[in-house]
């Protein structure tokens, strides 16, 4: 038997950017341990599957289409979420997103595209405003209740930025303040607010199969345990994140990365 501290049957979760990759992974393990999860894409091609998926096996979900770029969409997500369940308890902002560009061209690298000023607007948008606008969404709600716990899944890039990867790295590490700032205001009204921070998980859904096993090649060199990430391990930490044994844990970045931060 689990304690019951980590029992999440029945909790109310609405997961962003949730139809494929660590999204779903999380999505995957809420759902199989009871908790009721809205999931939100920006289309229909991978969360509709993901319903039907979960569905047959015993474990259904709610799903809806919405941009976490765009505040009209947020505030419809936490309203539709508000009018299924009366209340929601753990929102976690999963969208992301990288363009691998250098800054300005480099010596000595001609014909080099440097990033745009619409690709910085995307990149930031995807990777940090988007935890902005799900945090101000649901705020309110989480305020006025006196409780809840709010997930920023940000990256290991948040610590440890790469090269040709600036807007990334920046967006990442703008959402990891985010979330100790928020913590700092919240914590008097009973709200928490954290990061998770994923090392290199691939995404069968939007790889090859020999691109999968690049990436797996390229990770088991790099990554000091060896070997890519798993998504339910991200799945599984969301677990520990949005059940009560995590209460007393606020305003900090929980790395499940392999040790790549480190390295």
């Amino acid at each position: 038997m689990i304690p019951r501290e980590l029992n999440v049957e029945g909790k109310t979760v609405v997961v962003t950017g949730a139809a494929r990759g660590i999204g779903k992974g999380i999505v995957r393990v809420l759902a199989e341990s009871g908790a009721k999860v809205l999931a939100t894409s920006l289309t229909d091609r991978y969360l509709e599957p993901l319903r039907q998926e979960m569905e047959a096996s015993g474990h259904p979900i709610e799903i809806l289409l919405a941009d976490a770029t765009k505040s009209e969409d947020m505030d419809r997500t936490v309203q539709h979420a508000l009018d299924l369940w009366g209340h929601i308890d753990v929102f976690i902002n999963n969208v992301g997103d990288a363009i691998s560009k250098p800054m300005v061209p480099l010596p000595g690298s001609e014909g080099t595209t440097p990033v745009s000023d619409d690709e910085w607007r995307f990149v930031v948008d995807v990777n940090l405003t988007q935890g902005f606008l799900g945090c101000r969404a649901v705020g309110p709600h989480m305020l006025g209740r006196r409780k809840g716990k709010v997930i920023n899944i940000t990256s290991f890039a948040e610590t440890k930025p790469g090269i040709d990867r600036t807007g990334y790295a920046a967006g990442k590490a703008g959402l990891g303040q985010l979330a100790k700032s928020l913590a700092l205001e919240w914590a008097p009204y009973g709200v928490t607010v954290n990061n998770i921070a994923p090392g290199q998980f691939p995404d069968s859904d939007n790889l090859s199969p020999e691109d999968l096993q690049r990436f797996r090649e390229r990770a088991a060199a790099n990554v000091p345990l060896g070997r890519a990430g798993e998504l339910r391990e991200v799945g599984l930490m969301a677990l520990y994140m949005s059940s009560d044994a995590s209460d007393y844990i606020t305003g900090t970045t929980v790395y499940v990365d392999g040790g790549l931060v480190i390295s």
